[in-house]
């Protein structure tokens, strides 16, 4: 007959239970951490460190230790009449520019400045990017280089980021800005929300899982772009449908000649996620602002667009201009995103920015 106590006695785990309790913890942990080292980015080699590519560009430092490396072409800045500074897109570097004829540069007296943005090219990188930090370079650039109190800022394509940022919080150090087929972001609150949703689902599946990463999850975006299982980013492999003949001819050539490949190199020799992928959390992360919510500079601030730009949808940077009603609006028809490369365009936007009469 049972007893009492045997009947409450509970029976003991069995030490092969602990174990398998043991390994499935262990298992975890174990890809935890692989997942963990798999999305941290490596290290960055700044120029100039040890084992990293050599400095060859003039630089300047800035007040935080980094250094910022440029390009200087156009009239000497102690003769120029106007000083304007350049900021490069995606891919992008100091040697990027308006392509202007040099009769011009030196009838107006322009002393042009490009710099290698934050990451890119022999910038170093900035662990902290933002895009308050983009407009700060800008001023700091304009003060080592004794630019004046007011110079002229030009942004091509994603660079762009950089101009509205200057014209957020260093309004005060602008003469006139000049945004060439700025790229957007589809999640800026001043859009209707059908108008963005329809213009992000004609992106590549690619494209809109990028953008996704780049908002909801930025610390995974390492990970995301190295994966070789889903669709990832099109712009960066060179596979994005361009509409225009112009923008698909000069990028077959680039890649035939081997120049999107020089230019991808130099970009990226200090890592490629302290340049595109920095500049993709920043670009299509969250902003601090939204440019449609800016107030009417005391400056000219004026937009060029190209009606068949595979990279930037037309119907959202119609909205953009149109909510923004003290932004001269210049869209060029048959016209696509490589804004640099259209004959004569240089010209003109020099001549509009800096000669027309509204200009201060």
């Amino acid at each position: 007959m049972a007893t009492a106590n045997s009947i409450n006695k509970k029976p003991k785990p069995s030490p092969t239970g602990y174990v398998k309790a043991a390994i499935l913890v262990a298992l975890v942990i174990g890809a935890g951490s692989c997942f963990y080292a798999a999305i941290q980015p490596p290290v960055p080699r700044p120029c100039g460190s040890e084992g990293g590519p050599p400095v060859t560009a003039p630089r300047i430092r800035l007040r935080d230790g980094r250094f910022l490396a440029y390009s200087v072409t156009g009239v000497p800045k102690e003769r120029a009449r106007y000083k304007i500074i350049f900021c490069h897109g995606f891919t992008g570097s100091r040697l990027d520019g308006l392509r202007t004829s040099p009769e011009l540069v030196e009838e107006l007296g322009v002393c042009m400045v490009g710099y290698d943005r934050a990451g890119y090219g022999e910038s170093d990188p900035n662990p902290r990017r933002s895009l308050r930090s983009e407009a700060l370079d800008i001023a700091e650039l304009g003060d080592k280089l004794e630019l004046g109190p007011r110079f002229y800022l030009v942004g091509f394509s994603l660079g762009c980021h950089a101009v509205w940022a200057s014209i957020k919080y260093i309004p005060g150090r602008l003469a006139g800005a000049a945004l060439l087929a700025p790229v957007i972001n589809y999640r800026w609150p001043g859009f209707p929300k059908n108008l963005s949703q329809a213009a992000y689902n004609k992106q590549q599946m690619g494209d809109q899982w990028a953008l996704r990463v780049s908002y909801y999850a930025p610390w995974l975006l390492h990970w995301w772009m190295k994966q070789p299982w889903l669709p990832s980013s099109t712009v960066i492999k060179g596979t994005t449908d361009l509409p225009n003949r112009l923008d698909a001819w000069i990028r077959d050539q680039a890649k035939a000649n081997g120049n999107l490949e020089k230019r991808m190199k130099l970009a990226t020799q200090q890592g490629i996620q302290e340049s595109f992928y920095q500049d993709m959390k920043v670009m299509f992360g969250k902003w601090e602002f939204d440019p449609m919510d800016l107030l009417q500079p005391s400056f000219p601030v004026h937009v060029w667009q190209g009606d068949e730009d595979g990279l930037v949808p037309l119907t959202l940077q119609r909205y953009i201009c149109g909510r923004l009603s003290w932004i001269d609006y210049h869209e060029l028809a048959a016209t696509g995103h490589y804004l640099a490369a259209v004959p004569g365009l240089g010209d003109t936007v020099l001549k509009t920015l800096l000669v027309d009469p509204s200009s201060p």
